[in-house]
């Protein structure tokens, strides 16, 4: 079924239609959650909230405006970033156990062990200081561009230079 066909079968609240919507649909917009909120059960009830909230304001879609997916794409990432910014799920990520980070230690094949598993440290490590601490923050230990403007006192434009130009050193030092 196309989504030219499903659209009138969901404007009806068709049960059939919420069905087809949820497998057409589900693992994209679940991608879209889990990469913002980084634990899976978390993603996927955002991911249900996502879905009632379409079924339930359907009538708010406008063709004129944009196509289905991108507005469908709008309400999973406004719904995780809501989940992100509520006190609940910030105090459940304060209060996590040790327990839970256990397995991550003693897990060798964990991707986040791996992420040097082409040798682009050996690489980075022949780049400039400023360059090295850069590239570790933002893109070893994950910190937002603004986050490794806080953590290392200069202005966000001055991270995203040097970052462009890190980047670019790093692509002459791999030929690529």
């Amino acid at each position: 079924m196309t989504q030219d066909e499903l659209l009138p079968l969901i404007y009806k609240k068709d049960d059939k239609a919420f069905t087809l919507l949820y497998d057409m649909y589900a693992k994209s917009l679940f991608g879209v959650i889990y990469n913002l909120i980084r634990d899976k059960e978390e993603a996927e009830d955002v991911l249900q909230e996502t879905f009632v909230k379409i079924w339930k304001n359907i009538e708010t879609y406008n063709e004129s405006k944009g196509r289905f997916y991108t507005w469908m794409l709008n309400i999973a990432r406004n719904n995780a970033i809501d989940k992100l910014r509520s006190k609940n799920f910030n105090n459940n990520q304060k209060n996590l156990s040790v327990d839970n980070f256990v397995h991550v230690l003693e897990d060798p094949n964990k991707v986040s062990n791996k992420i040097d598993a082409i040798g682009i440290q050996e690489f980075v490590k022949k780049l400039k200081p400023k360059c090295i601490q850069i590239i570790d923050l933002l893109f070893f230990k994950g910190y937002t561009q603004q986050e490794a403007s806080d953590e290392l006192e200069i202005p966000l434009g001055t991270v995203k230079t040097q970052n462009r130009n890190c980047i670019n050193e790093l692509r002459n030092l791999l030929k690529v």
